[in-house]
């Protein structure tokens, strides 16, 4: 059974509660006063479109000035106290609408006509790389079938922000738990993922009875594209990295949305991400949930969070094979094919990642492709298994999607950075504490995960409170098994206060 695990203030924005209604609030202050009867259906329009923003921003005894301009489409938020001084720690949070351009579409679509398909030859298994005949299947689909305004139309039914921190303008989701007391969870993607493959995820975690599950399973979901990512850009500034990432969204969480600790969970880089906020900010962390455990100082040359105890074989800086147990058979061998078969593209975004960019940028075939094959190598369809396989895990709607927002906002380029900036702006440890994460941690293993330490070294790097292997899930365990990811997190935060 569940118990009232977040004190109730814990849950209030920066402003404090949220008032009893919209109409308490809400006042729109526009440029242009002399309204036609068309705009004034605009304005009625747009009116309605921000009541989920204020209910979820908004405090009583703050008055919220909307500003927009003559077209009604919004440039700013702002809130002052009703002596009429602005609260301090007041951020700039705008709703966001995703809304590509009839242009950039018509051009994505005219340069797919273009494509130009390489030779190949004897790579049905794909052992050379990305399958050239499954590659003109899915331009073929992308060109007669798929349809971005529709897929863009769903991802409008989810709250979206954005708000400028850190040099960022940074595009987030936030959906306000069902029930009394929801606990704040920010969850995370990687590369090469969106906000878009967290989707499934997010309405079961929000409101849990509907799927089953309990009232206080509840959570507060805040969900960032990282920055340099989908819309999260343009990005201009160096230095953005999964450590600073951490820096950003403990300021989103704590100062701009107001809750006073938090719950993290996610897998790939955003692993990492969740796993340094249990580093960093141990005080204002409930707990860590991560289905892809790697040490922080993942790519570095030098370990300084090398737990003791534990044997590493120096050719592939993992924990050697003496460390798994007879239960862990093959872990250690899929770690060793990814490092030896699969990692070429981590030592291009290591090293050249704008050369990259020069290639993706131009080109939406060359996006899809070069996210594609990771897709295929990292999720449940193993090597050799073909592409029947593949396509049971990822309908060509979700590939096409993935592809569509690099290049509609792109950030194939800015992503790539990514990694490179693992290395230009090295993580250092905060502390040497034993474990490096001293929070509570759930690890979730996966059978087509790219790569699973063994428990010996798990139980030395986190305060591990929850361990599960599952037998089906791969890489992109939201997508792929939801509902087991979703009882997981469930299970796990409901022990935790």
């Amino acid at each position: 059974m569940c118990s009232d695990l977040m004190p109730s203030q814990s849950r209030t924005t920066t402003f404090g509660s949220r008032p009893q209604t919209v109409a308490q609030v809400l006042e729109l202050n526009f440029e242009s006063t002399s309204l036609s009867p068309n705009r004034m259906n605009r304005r009625t329009s747009a009116t309605s479109q921000l009541a989920r923003f204020v209910a979820t921003y908004t405090p009583s005894g703050c008055k919220v000035n909307i500003h927009a301009n003559a077209e009604y489409k919004i440039r700013h938020v702002s809130c002052t106290e009703q002596g009429g001084s602005r609260l301090s720690n007041s951020f700039d949070v705008r709703p966001y609408e995703i809304r590509i351009p009839d242009a950039d579409l018509h051009d994505m679509m005219e340069r797919l006509k273009r494509t130009r398909f390489p030779q190949d030859f004897a790579n049905e298994d794909w052992r050379y790389g990305y399958n050239t005949e499954y590659h003109r299947t899915l331009i073929d689909y992308w060109i007669n079938e798929y349809d971005w305004r529709a897929v863009e139309r769903r991802m409008n039914e989810l709250p979206h922000f954005k708000v400028d921190l850190m040099g960022v303008p940074l595009h987030f989701i936030h959906v306000r738990g069902k029930g009394l007391n929801p606990k704040p969870l920010l969850l995370h993607h990687g590369w090469p993922w969106t906000f878009w493959d967290v989707r499934k995820i997010i309405e079961p975690l929000t409101d849990p009875v509907k799927f089953g599950g309990q009232e206080c399973d509840s959570f507060d979901v805040v969900l960032i594209s990282l920055p340099g990512y989908g819309f999260s850009s343009p990005l201009t500034e160096t230095g953005w990295n999964f450590w600073k990432t951490a820096d950003l969204e403990n300021v989103l969480m704590k100062q701009v949305l107001g809750y006073e600790r938090y719950a993290t969970a996610g897998g790939d880089w955003g692993a990492l991400i969740a796993q340094q906020h249990g580093h960093k900010y141990e005080s204002d962390v409930i707990g860590v949930y991560t289905h892809f455990p790697a040490q922080l100082s993942h790519y570095l040359a030098e370990h300084p969070d090398q737990p003791e105890g534990v044997e590493y074989d120096p050719a592939l800086g993992l924990p050697a094979s003496s460390e798994y147990s007879t239960d862990e058979a093959g872990w250690f061998e899929r770690g060793k094919l990814f490092v030896e078969n699969e990692s070429g593209y981590g030592e291009l975004q290591l090293t050249k990642p704008q050369t990259l960019a020069a290639l993706v940028a131009d080109s939406p075939a060359a996006q899809l492709a070069w996210i594609t094959e990771k897709r295929y190598f990292w999720g449940l369809a193993e090597r050799g298994s073909g592409t029947e396989a593949f396509e049971g895990v990822w309908p060509k709607e979700d590939l096409i999607t993935t592809a569509a927002v690099y290049f509609l906002t792109g950030t194939g380029g800015t992503s790539s950075r990514y990694y490179w900036e693992c290395r230009g702006n090295p993580w250092t440890p905060s502390h040497d504490r034993v474990p490096v994460v001293g929070v509570p941690t759930a690890v979730s293993i996966y059978p087509g995960e790219i790569y699973k330490p063994p428990k010996t070294w798990t139980e030395k790097y986190f305060n591990l409170q929850q361990y599960r292997v599952h037998s089906s899930g791969g890489h992109f365990a939201p997508l792929e098994e939801p509902e087991i990811y979703v009882a997981d997190v469930r299970d796990f935060f409901r022990t935790l206060s």
